[in-house]
């Protein structure tokens, strides 16, 4: 693999500070870009930046909360002013809040659309014009479970489901300027999100109830996501599970929900009848 592919450029990533957010700015450096890092928790920036420029890369932590307007666009204006360009912008921050429709309230429904989509769509909204510049790209991260949903998981799917319309339409917007929109759908990702209750917060004691034996390696998730956004694919899904799901979710939705449905329903009583 190439160690100059994105030499003289700049990456900005929200959500750096753990998981896919993390390694991919790790990558980026590895393959020659200068990197800026978003996120609220600074301390784990900032180590970040130590590790980024030990790769022999200019780096900068930048903290930034993504549900506020007003700090994404200075982040952009940060990010030009310090590393003097901006070529690539990853729209990654967000988490998956959980819960059955008729307990989740409608703060659990803003927390979730404010980061999830209002925040890459904000981060988008500044990115854009300095990416119109240098012809760069935009990354939303998605998920394939915009296809592939289950009971608790309502408010999470439908805002990966708004990003896949939020990337096609920034895709028509900057037809024909030079700038590409790749929007990234992962499958089950080694991350810190099943550990993220529903008011955003990490908690180190919850317990991940994702599949461990779907859970791609992050570093490899993001050597794909890179990959992806180099080659300025519109829309990439990946895993191979994440893959079918969204095959079956786009094509054969009711069968999708038959199926969720009755093996969800087979958990329940399980579930009561055991002593």
């Amino acid at each position: 693999m190439s160690h100059s592919r994105f030499s003289g450029q700049v990456a900005w990533i929200t959500g750096a500070s753990s998981g896919i957010g993390r390694h991919l700015a790790l990558e980026l450096a590895r393959q020659g870009a200068d990197v800026a890092v978003s996120a609220r928790r600074v301390d784990r920036l900032e180590a970040l930046v130590t590790e980024l420029e030990a790769l022999g890369r200019r780096a900068v932590a930048v903290p930034c909360d993504v549900t506020d307007e007003a700090a994404v666009a200075a982040a952009v204006a940060s990010v030009v002013q310090q590393l003097g360009r901006l070529d690539i912008a990853i729209a990654n921050a967000g988490f998956g809040a959980s819960g059955r429709v008729e307990r989740l309230t409608a703060d659990d429904w803003r927390r979730q659309f404010d980061t999830n989509v209002v925040g890459a769509a904000m981060t988008a909204r500044y990115a854009l014009p300095e990416l119109r510049k240098t012809k760069g790209r935009l990354a939303l991260v998605g998920s394939a479970a915009a296809w592939v949903t289950a009971p608790a998981m309502a408010a999470y799917s439908a805002s990966k489901s708004a990003l896949v319309s939020l990337g096609q339409v920034v895709s028509m917007e900057t037809h024909g300027s030079g700038v590409s929109c790749t929007t990234l759908h992962p499958g089950f990702v080694e991350s810190e999100i099943g550990q993220v209750d529903n008011r955003g917060e990490y908690r180190a004691e919850r317990k991940d109830r994702r599949p461990k034996a779907l859970l791609w390696p992050t570093d490899k998730a993001a050597r794909v996501m890179v990959s992806a956004i180099r080659r300025r694919k519109g829309e990439y899904v990946f895993t191979a599970h994440g893959r079918l799901g969204a095959f079956v979710g786009r094509h054969f939705p009711s069968f999708m929900v038959w199926l969720v449905g009755y093996f969800s329903q087979g958990k329940a009583e399980s579930s009561k009848a055991a002593p």
